[in-house]
């Protein structure tokens, strides 16, 4: 039966996991045109985590969410429902059910979601929905992506940017509500500025009947574009928020942020009047991990200490779709 209506929210644990490669600004200087200072300069990324052959996104979503849930304290058979966001899964029937099986949640239900760079606050805000209903009380949301398999690593634009990663946290229902506010938003008409499309190629299986066969093409972006569309619509959303969960700018602790790119972040924090040292980065080190960079720079973040229990977090995601949102969370219980 359904509990009763309106349950509180906490987020209660959060892990993260990353590839044990590394290659560096100077590493892909040998690859393609570029420096470590026009890298840099540009992105603020200094390195990124490369998953080799023989691993795969399952096994880095694992470990992320074993992880979180060692620091939310729950088992995994406690687990009611897994949401992966990704845009890179291992199987494209899905991947979270061999996270559910690796994991040993026997008692999941478990299953995809593709939002890209959003994928992790579209993941939270879905998880929220099935708590607050009362349907489920012990939710992991996992952002997890190897980007990696789909960079054209000749084309300098774009094969500085991305790099691969995972992290989860804990949802769970609580008696006072920890999720203060949310908006997720859309806008198709701009679908063209980041692209990893499927390319058909025409086959004919018998006299008359063609169908379309192929894979996919690496990820193309116009960076330009993207970069206009963030910093003017997620201190839009986040303001949106704020004023729904009546709170001041000045009440946020930390801005966790897609770790797109450290000027859009910088551009972000100044428009919201957020001082540089509550703008949590790890960019440098890892690039951008698509759906896995804000739990991924929440949770270390939170193992440095820097975020406490109690702390007011603004989050938001940003980018394919085009899509974005933004959520309000204090931390822990």
């Amino acid at each position: 039966m359904l509990k009763e209506l309106g349950v509180g929210i906490a987020i209660t644990g959060s892990g993260s996991a990353t590839p044990t490669v590394s290659l560096d600004n100077q590493g892909l200087s040998t690859l393609v045109e570029t420096s470590d200072e026009w890298i840099s300069s540009r992105t603020g990324i200094k390195e990124r985590r490369l998953s080799s052959v023989q691993e795969s996104l399952s096994a880095i979503a694992t470990l992320a969410a074993t992880n979180a849930l060692d620091m939310a304290g729950i088992a995994a058979t406690d687990v009611d429902l897994i949401i992966l966001a990704t845009s890179t899964p291992d199987d494209l029937f899905g991947t979270a059910c061999r996270i559910q099986a690796q994991l040993g949640a026997s008692k999941a239900v478990a299953f995809d979601m593709t939002a890209a760079c959003s994928g992790f606050v579209f993941g939270l805000v879905t998880a929220a929905q099935f708590i607050r209903t009362g349907v489920y009380q012990n939710v992991l949301v996992i952002g997890a992506d190897i980007l990696s398999r789909w960079v054209d690593w000749a084309d300098r634009r774009s094969c500085v940017l991305f790099g691969d990663g995972a992290g989860a946290v804990v949802m769970q229902a609580h008696q006072s509500d920890r999720l203060l506010g949310f908006e997720i938003r859309s806008d198709g008409t701009q679908n063209n500025a980041l692209n990893l499309a499927y390319q058909p190629q025409p086959k004919e299986i018998v006299s008359g009947v063609t169908i379309g066969q192929g894979t996919y093409q690496p990820i193309t972006m116009n960076g330009k574009e993207v970069y206009r569309f963030a910093v003017q619509k997620v201190p839009e959303v986040i303001e949106k928020v704020l004023f729904r969960a009546n709170l001041s700018i000045d009440q946020v602790d930390w801005l966790v942020l897609h770790q797109a790119n450290q000027r859009i972040l910088d551009a972000v924090g100044e428009r919201l009047n957020i001082p540089a040292h509550k703008v949590i980065s790890n960019i440098a080190k890892y690039g951008n991990t698509s759906a896995a960079s804000i739990p991924l720079a929440l949770d270390e973040a939170v193992r440095e200490g820097k975020i406490k229990t109690g702390d007011t977090i603004a989050t938001s995601g940003f980018g394919a779709g085009l899509t974005w949102g933004a959520a309000i969370f204090q931390w822990g219980r």
